[in-house]
């Protein structure tokens, strides 16, 4: 089985945001991220989404978005958005701490599982 190399056509750009959750509110936080979840999916730039828990034991509470644009511009106007406003606000009670990093998608390498 083969695996299948591409270079993206136009560099998808990718949003990571690593979120600490207060302790004891992490299912909430979940529950609360897929309700508002659409209020991003629904923008015509956004390619998708995903919620992800960290694994290792130093990361209890801690989870990551991954957030998928067709570009920076769009996604910039998104982000001062008063739809973007709103969607943190419900999201801010579980939130002690986090951080946001941006990249470019230029590559992917399709596994066998694929």
């Amino acid at each position: 089985m083969s695996t299948e190399e591409s270079d993206v056509a136009q560099p998808i750009f990718r949003v990571m945001l690593r979120m600490q959750i207060k302790p004891g509110m992490g299912a909430e936080f979940e529950r609360v991220w897929k309700e508002v979840g659409e209020s991003v999916t629904s923008h015509p730039a956004n390619i998708g989404q995903s919620l992800s828990h960290g694994a290792e034991k130093d990361e209890e509470g801690v989870y990551y978005i991954v957030s998928d644009w067709v570009d920076e511009p769009q996604f910039r106007a998104f982000e001062t958005s008063d739809t973007h406003l709103e969607h943190r606000t419900k999201l801010h009670p579980y939130r002690s701490g986090g951080s946001m990093t941006t990249m470019h998608v230029v590559a992917g390498i399709a596994g066998a599982a694929a």
